[in-house]
C-alpha cells in the first residue's frame, strides 16, 4: 500500500523498535505484525495531514466553495475562502465540516445540502449571524429532505428539531461562543490573551469552547482543522487524553500490553510525549493513528470517515 511511502513506513516501524528497545518498553507493538500496522496507521494519518496542505497549494475555483454548483469540496471551500480572504466563511466551514462530519457512505452531502439550502442559497456566516433562527426555522421545516448521514465523529447526532442534539442548539452555543464581533477578531483576542505558543493557544481555545454536543473529540477536530487551514495559528501539545476513548486506549494498549491498562491521563501523555521525540509526527497524527490502531492492532484498516 502506497509505494511511495515504504521508506516513511520502514522508518516508523523502526523508530518504534529503537523506542521499545532503548526508551520504554511498548508491549503493544511486541510483534512485528502489530508493529507495522501501527507504522501503517501512522502514515496515514501523516498523509492525511498532507492531504490539507495539498488543498491549499493550488488556487482554488470558485464552483468548489458553491454547495450548489455539482462541484461542491468543503476542504477546498475552506482553502478559497482563505485564499480570498474571507477567513470568517472559513471558519465557519470548519465548523460545519467538524458538526456534519464525512461518512464514507456520503460523503459531504448531508452538509452540502444544508449549507446550499437545498438549492435555494446558501447559509453563509453573514447570514446566519445576523439571523441564527432563521436557519435554526429553515432546518425545522426541511430537516426531513436532507439526505446522507452524519459522520463517525457525530454519528450520535440529530436533524430532528425536537431532539435533544438538535442543530439548532449547537448552533446558538457556536454563534454565542465565537461572539458578534466574528472569528478573525474572536481567534485575534484569544491570542493576545494566551501569548505566541501555538500549543498554548490550542489549549485556551479548547478549554473556553462551550459548544452543544462538542465533546473531547469534536472540540479537538474543530480546532486542528482551525491551525490545518491557518486560520489561527495553532497545533495541539497534548493528545488531551482526559474524555478520550479510541486514543487512550490505544495509549494504553501501546504502553501496557492492554486497551484497559493501568496509567493516569498524565502518564499517557508524558509517554506519547517520549515517543513523539523519535517519531516527530505531532499530537495530531498521534492521537489520530493511535485511536485508529487500537480498533485492530494487527491488521491494517484504512479508516476514511
Amino acid at each position: 500500500m502506497w509505494p511511495s511511502r515504504q521508506q516513511q513506513r520502514a522508518q516508523i516501524f523502526n523508530a518504534l523498535q529503537n523506542h521499545s528497545a532503548n526508551v520504554r518498553n511498548l508491549p503493544g507493538v511486541a510483534v512485528n505484525p502489530a508493529r507495522d500496522t501501527l507504522a501503517l496507521q501512522f502514515v496515514a494519518s501523516l498523509r492525511r495531514e498532507d492531504y490539507y496542505k495539498r488543498v491549499q497549494e493550488k488556487d482554488v475555483p470558485a464552483r468548489k466553495a458553491d454547495p450548489n454548483s455539482g462541484s461542491f469540496d468543503a476542504e477546498r471551500a475552506v482553502a478559497f475562502h482563505m485564499q480570498n480572504g474571507n477567513v470568517e466563511e472559513a471558519a465557519w466551514l470548519v465548523f460545519l465540516m467538524t458538526h456534519f462530519a464525512r461518512p464514507a457512505s456520503s460523503g459531504w452531502l448531508r452538509l452540502r445540502q444544508v449549507y446550499g439550502r437545498l438549492g435555494e442559497g446558501i447559509w453563509d456566516w453573514q447570514t446566519v449571524t445576523a439571523n441564527p433562527q432563521a436557519m435554526i426555522n429553515w432546518l425545522a421545516a426541511y430537516w426531513m429532505n436532507i439526505e446522507g448521514k452524519f459522520g463517525n465523529h457525530r454519528k450520535y447526532e440529530s436533524l430532528r428539531p425536537d431532539s435533544n442534539r438538535s442543530f439548532g442548539d449547537v448552533l446558538q452555543s457556536y454563534v454565542d461562543w465565537i461572539g458578534p464581533a466574528g472569528h478573525q477578531a474572536f481567534f485575534a483576542v484569544m491570542i493576545q490573551k494566551s501569548g505566541n505558543n501555538p500549543a498554548t493557544i490550542f489549549d485556551a481555545l479548547y478549554r473556553s469552547m462551550k459548544v452543544k454536543t462538542f465533546g473531547r473529540l469534536a472540540k479537538f477536530d474543530y480546532l486542528a482543522l482551525i491551525g490545518r487551514y491557518g486560520i489561527a495559528h495553532i497545533e495541539p501539545g497534548s493528545a488531551y487524553f482526559k474524555g478520550a476513548t479510541g486514543p487512550a486506549s490505544g495509549a494504553r494498549l501501546l504502553f501496557t500490553g492492554s486497551h484497559s491498562g493501568a496509567a493516569t491521563e498524565a502518564q499517557l501523555q508524558s509517554w506519547v510525549d517520549e515517543l513523539d521525540a523519535g517519531l516527530h509526527v505531532g499530537m495530531a497524527v498521534m492521537e489520530d493513528a493511535l485511536c485508529n490502531w487500537q480498533k485492530d492492532p494487527t491488521n491494517f484498516v484504512h479508516y476514511k470517515g
